[in-house]
């Protein structure tokens, strides 16, 4: 019998979804903009000589460069006009928040509504092509200084080809930016965090065939490469685990008559995420700190430098760089929460439409409360976020991993694919629920 049911729901489900032309449409432009942008990581930069850059590569390859390409989908790896990704974009996102918490100006603009909301994503996106214009003419300084066995790594060095250099990767990130956001606005989800996605996706057969490979060579044994998958596994039960978790609190409302009835008196809740900041203090804390190490990466100093001796300080595995990594993150998880949720607007909310927490008075009590419980519960989402992204730093401080992918990329990977899953149950039940409404329409006419 329950089988019978769980197939009814299943070929309803699948009914819905094939008579959801909208959805299929959405779907259909979500896979052709990130099959552009996979196009895009194999269009190479002009005047890079694409052996020496390989060797060169190669050799640095380990640390930074590793995560940096991973987020890049492997496009700087293979130094092509998506080389820094949507980094650009996400550094100026973090930037503008927080401006817009210390300006009272930019706080003003974002009680505006819609009208503010777009004048501070366009000021996002000048800030995002000043910063992709810094770090691309840096990239193309740092190219020029770079020599493998076979020759510098840049065929012909000069002023046309830091130019260049700066105008296609520049172009390159910003075409991104407004893909995300046209993904965003006609397609399903988060277009920034697909593009992201799709980027860490890409890398998922390569890094499987690594790890294979290496067990092949004796390196790993064949325990070991279980134990790694099994730990895989784990980690994402405990992701979906976590993410779904969330804080009930329940608010009451009173009962009120009106004309002869009586209204009212039901119970709802507030629920109240464990992570309410979801993928993006680890996002924007990474952001934060390649912005400074791909400067250090790509200077070419030796190891008597200053800026040598930072980037050994900072490279994975390091503890300089994981105390730095598990602090942003917790401090961008307090941040970002204090943002998207505001105890004393919730707590006028309630207030306005008669409802209360039982045993608490409305009010300031209220958002007292409310702030004391999502303080709590910030706090073991912070605490998760660490472990969750600390985890492949302490792999490769202890047992030298060869490759970077981990808990940051799983958790990425893991809350995007349950997001987007999410708004696709949505448009089918809206489908769903215009189709019984049409029906009930007809049926009245005939009536």
């Amino acid at each position: 019998m329950a089988s019978a049911v769980e197939q009814l729901a299943k070929n309803a489900n699948w009914g819905a979804f094939s008579k959801a032309t909208d959805l299929k449409k959405r779907l259909l432009f979500v896979l052709g903009a990130l099959l552009v942008y996979r196009l895009g990581t194999y269009i190479p930069i002009p005047g890079i000589n694409p052996r020496v850059w390989d060797e060169i590569f190669s050799q640095k390859s380990g640390g930074i460069l590793d995560m940096f390409n991973m987020f890049s989908g492997g496009a700087l790896e293979r130094m092509t006009i998506f080389a820094l990704n949507i980094m650009p974009y996400i550094s100026a996102s973090i930037i503008m928040q927080l401006a817009s918490a210390m300006s009272p100006q930019l706080e003003t603009l974002k009680k505006e509504g819609e009208s503010g909301r777009m004048k501070i994503n366009q000021y996002t996106r000048y800030l995002t092509v000043l910063l992709a214009s810094v770090q691309a003419y840096g990239l193309a300084v740092g190219l020029e200084s770079m020599t493998g066995s076979s020759g510098s790594a840049v065929i012909d060095p000069g002023l046309f080809f830091r130019i260049s250099t700066v105008i296609t990767i520049v172009g390159g990130t910003v075409f991104l930016m407004w893909l995300g956001e046209q993904i965003t606005a006609r397609g399903i989800g988060n277009g920034i965090s697909l593009i992201i996605f799709a980027g860490i996706v890409a890398g998922l057969p390569r890094a499987i065939a690594s790890v294979l490979e290496l067990g092949r060579q004796g390196t790993f044994s064949g325990v070991s490469i279980f134990l790694l998958f099994a730990l895989v596994v784990g980690v994402i039960a405990f992701i979906v685990f976590v993410e779904r978790a969330h804080r009930r609190v329940i608010v009451q409302y009173p009962k009120r008559q009106v004309g002869n009835k009586m209204t009212g008196g039901e119970s709802n809740h507030i629920p109240l995420k464990l992570n309410t900041a979801g993928v993006i203090p680890p996002i924007f804390a990474s952001s934060l700190l390649l912005l400074p190490l791909t400067i250090v990466g790509f200077s070419g100093a030796e190891g008597g430098d200053v800026t040598a001796m930072i980037a050994r300080f900072l490279q994975h595995g390091q503890p300089i760089y994981m105390l730095l990594y598990g602090t942003l993150i917790a401090f961008f998880c307090f941040f970002y929460t204090a943002i998207v949720f505001n105890p004393e607007e919730n707590a006028d909310m309630l207030r306005k439409y008669g409802g209360f927490i039982p045993g608490i008075r409305p009010g300031k009590s209220t958002a007292e409360h409310l702030d004391y419980i999502l303080t709590r519960i910030t706090a073991i989402g912070a605490c998760y976020l660490v472990l969750i992204c600390l985890l492949p730093e302490f792999l490769i401080s202890k047992y030298n991993m060869p490759f970077y992918f981990g808990g940051t990329s799983l958790l990425i990977v893991v809350s995007v694919t349950m997001d987007t899953v999410a708004q696709i149950h949505s448009h089918l039940i809206a489908h769903q629920y215009e189709g019984l409404m049409k029906k009930a329409k007809l049926r009245g006419r005939r009536g």
